[in-house]
């Protein structure tokens, strides 16, 4: 028997064990909804871009003549008291709406305003050591915009100020009309009168994920990372690699081959919706988890730039940019990118785009990264396929290899405590007998393979040793 045939016998006897296995336990590479969260959830990480800068406003003054002159012409009118105080009011702050060039005056002084704005998406680790995918447009967004952003947020922030002092030097408390016509009157002001300068502005890409730890809650952890391939922004391919230094082996999530999805084919989308995010009734420590939202792939369209995109009717809002779009199998079959817009300038319902795994590869080709499932993740998939035959302590030994590789890993003492209940309690199965029939008949036949090799070496050494003279 030559080595070849032997080798080839016992792939053939492996292949026959997983067949059986696969047989036995009833496997389906499909996963639940619930199977899908529980392996890729670890590796969904929010992306936070943080802007931050000085902004110098002109402060202004209110020109006392004026107001006094618009006090004194409301006195005027209200000879019979028929006004009452709050229509004095509104005649006062209609009249500084209709023109305050006349009421407010700039000054040669400048207010120093610290101001700092987040942008808020969703990305998922790549490899073991910190290489993480993410949109472009969520760590590098136009000059223009960013200026914007600060000097509404400094206009906010002085002109509830300057609102606020209004209402103690006159005694006041404005309604919400009021208020509303004041800041209409402070940004015609701003706009017309004063100018906003910004200095020193700067930028810090946050990546955060979830750590868990013995004996406490779960906790953030935010680490700084840095760019290490981009795009564009759409209708550029809009896809940003970065990298992040952990010194554990970091939860992972499996690219998809590069073929493009079937329609019809169901999806998982995982993100960070800003109105989920922000929302004032959701405690801020439950932030760092990410929402699923599911369904189809809708129709494979081209872009403007004659690449393909991947349309589907998932629920998606601003914050979910950047999240991993999975198929059944757990695979990322792309990124969610963007949406599609209302007449009403909102976003429409289930009509949203996804950039597929083909582009992503791209950039990973240039930034020379090769994505692989890190040992922890393969561990922990293992163990989540044990757990869900309800082997619990063949999952347990898993899960503590995970936590030996990763003592952080999300979800991993929720699991062993878990385990550790259900065999407490008796229940779980150990090996079924097919599979034990199986696993004796690969032992049985790799030692038959065994003796058969080395018999044949033998043989083979000694047709090869020369011929004695006599």
């Amino acid at each position: 028997m030559s080595k070849r045939a032997v080798i080839k016998a016992f792939f053939g006897s492996c292949l026959l064990l997983v067949t059986v296995r696969c047989a036995a336990t009833g496997q389906d590479p499909r996963l639940s909804g619930i199977q899908n969260y529980a392996l890729n959830r670890p590796g969904v990480v929010m992306i936070r871009t943080e802007y931050s800068a000085n902004v110098y406003v002109n402060s202004m003054r209110m020109d006392s003549k004026a107001f006094n002159t618009l006090l004194d012409s409301i006195q005027n009118l209200d000879h019979g008291g028929g006004v009452s105080p709050e229509q004095k009011l509104d005649i006062v702050l209609r009249e500084m709406n209709n023109r305050p060039a006349r009421f407010f005056q700039t000054t040669f002084d400048y207010i120093k305003q610290p101001e700092q704005i987040t942008s808020i998406g969703t990305g998922f680790i790549l490899t073991g050591d910190g290489y993480v995918a993410t949109n472009c447009h969520l760590i590098d967004r136009e000059d223009a915009f960013i200026r914007r952003q600060f000097i509404l947020s400094a206009f906010q922030q002085i002109t509830d100020a300057s609102i606020a002092a209004l209402e103690n030097s006159w005694a006041t408390h404005f309604n919400e009309q009021q208020r509303s016509l004041l800041y209409n009157t402070y940004a015609s002001v701003y706009s017309r009168l004063f100018s906003m300068i910004l200095y020193d502005l700067k930028k810090n890409i946050y990546v955060v994920y979830r750590s868990d730890a013995a004996g406490r809650a779960s906790d953030t952890v935010k680490k700084q990372a840095d760019i290490v391939v981009k795009g564009e922004p759409m209708p550029g391919k809009d896809i940003a690699i970065l990298k992040i230094s952990d010194g554990d082996e970091l939860p992972v999530l499996k690219l998809a081959p590069a073929d493009l999805p079937q329609v019809g084919e169901q999806l998982f989308v995982y993100g960070y919706p800003g109105p989920v995010t922000n929302n004032d009734f959701v405690s801020a420590a439950s932030a760092i988890e990410p929402t699923l939202t599911t369904g189809i792939v809708s129709a494979i369209k081209q872009s403007v730039g004659n690449w393909p995109v991947i349309q589907m009717d998932a629920n998606i809002n601003h914050g979910s940019s950047g999240g991993p779009v999975c198929n059944e199998k757990g695979e990322v079959v792309g990124l969610t990118t963007f949406g599609s817009l209302e007449n009403s300038g909102g976003l429409a319902a289930g009509l949203n785009f996804a950039i597929p795994v083909t582009i992503l590869n791209e950039f990973l080709r240039t930034a020379g990264v090769d994505p692989q499932i890190s040992n922890a993740t393969r561990r922990f998939t293992y163990a989540l396929n044990l757990y869900g035959q309800h082997r619990y302590r063949a999952a347990c030994n898993e899960f503590l290899a995970v936590q030996q590789l990763n003592g952080h890993y999300p979800g991993i003492y929720t699991y062993i405590a878990g385990c550790q209940e259900k065999i407490n309690e008796g229940k779980g199965r150990a090996i079924g007998p097919v599979e034990r029939i199986a696993i004796i008949f690969i032992s049985i036949s790799a030692f038959f393979l065994l003796v058969l090799g080395l018999l044949a070496r033998r043989a083979t050494r000694t047709r090869r040793s020369p011929t004695a003279k006599s």
